[in-house]
């Protein structure tokens, strides 16, 4: 970068999605911290850590629980209790307080989990297929678990469990929520070929593999308004050991999500990648990309993307955690702060609200 942007840059330019108002394209991706109370209440920490960030045009929460069951690490918030609730709202009031706008991200981690963080309860899954490698647990590093393949009758009362979240998050002020179909969890998981091999309705097609994801949002939908509703999707993105061969159940899937007025759709995907035009093809309403774990966002690009009208905004994650004023430094070119790895996922203030502001 060699210049501060422009009043008219497309990066800047205010967007109406779905029930909001937002002052700029430049949105905060969620972002996994491991803050939270044991129980998962959010804390002073976090309350201070978004309000921080409310610049942003859209702050996207971290991956939050929907039911106990949901929990796949430890120290993750839930949407689920009371005490969350009430935790969400003192998020909510700090945000909007400095004039953001804040979506809780629902996460149901389904296999990403096991027993020693789900109180001895085996995790599930829409089928019995055990992922490689290990995940951190209150008691270290542990491999992961075989699920519990969900029963086709017990599908509706975990959308029911969507839903209570949803309306849970916006009864504390939280403006919306976003439905994390990405990254290998439960969503993603029905929806990927590799995962999932059920028989039912919600196996084998692509039509089928996408039913649970188009349930769970109508669900959300019904319970909150479909204006206050985003999904994210990470199309044969391999994280959590997923593999899909076949990804056409995403056009599938966007298609069916379209028909329901949702605010937005959120894809993680390197820009070049040819889904991202064919889903803009399908989408209708707001369109915002991820550009990927495996390259850092580049302002320029990302400014570029959106004034071609390839997105209608963009997420940005490591660098809102270094930097809460981003789109400030942005603008004006300024230096930015560089991220300290070592406490991205768990700990205290250090490395999470710490990091040094312009002014």
């Amino acid at each position: 970068m060699t210049r501060p942007l422009s009043a008219d840059s497309p990066l800047l330019q205010p967007i109406t999605v779905g029930a909001w108002q937002l002052p700029n394209r430049i949105w905060m991706a969620p972002l996994t911290r491991n803050r939270a109370d044991d129980d998962g209440t959010p804390n002073a920490l976090q309350v201070e850590y978004y309000a921080q960030r409310a610049g942003a045009g859209l702050i996207v929460s971290e991956g939050s629980q929907p039911s106990a069951l949901g929990q796949g690490y430890p120290n993750t918030p839930g949407v689920h209790t009371d005490a969350q609730q009430e935790g969400w709202k003192r998020v909510a009031d700090a945000v909007h307080a400095e004039g953001g706008t804040i979506v809780t991200q629902l996460m149901h981690a389904g296999r990403i989990s096991h027993p020693d963080t789900l109180g001895g309860q085996t995790p599930v899954a829409p089928s019995a297929v055990q992922a490689a490698g290990e995940v951190f647990t209150v008691n270290g590093q542990q491999a992961f678990p075989t699920p519990r393949e969900l029963a086709t009758d017990e599908l509706p009362g975990v959308a029911q469990q969507y839903a209570d979240a949803a309306r849970r998050a916006v009864a504390a002020g939280i403006d919306g929520i976003e439905l994390h179909a990405a990254n290998g969890y439960l969503l993603h998981q029905f929806l990927a070929d590799g995962v999932n091999g059920r028989t039912d309705n919600y196996g084998g097609s692509p039509e089928n593999r996408a039913r649970f994801v188009v349930e769970v949002a109508k669900a959300a939908a019904d319970a909150i308004g479909a204006d206050r509703v985003g999904v994210r999707i990470s199309p044969a993105h391999p994280f959590n050991d997923v593999t899909e061969d076949d990804v056409s159940v995403y056009e599938t899937l966007v298609t069916r999500l379209d028909e329901l007025g949702l605010a937005y759709l959120h894809v993680l995907a390197e820009a070049d990648d040819p889904i991202v035009a064919k889903l803009r093809s399908v989408w209708t309403r707001t369109l915002v990309l991820n550009t990927g774990f495996g390259t850092e966002s580049d302002r320029d690009q990302l400014e570029d993307l959106i004034g071609s009208g390839a997105v209608d905004a963009v997420t940005v994650g490591r660098k809102f955690i270094a930097n809460p004023d981003l789109v400030q430094r942005w603008t004006d070119d300024a230096e930015l702060n560089a991220p300290d790895e070592g406490s991205f996922y768990g700990g205290g203030a250090e490395g999470y609200t710490d990091y040094p502001v312009l002014h």
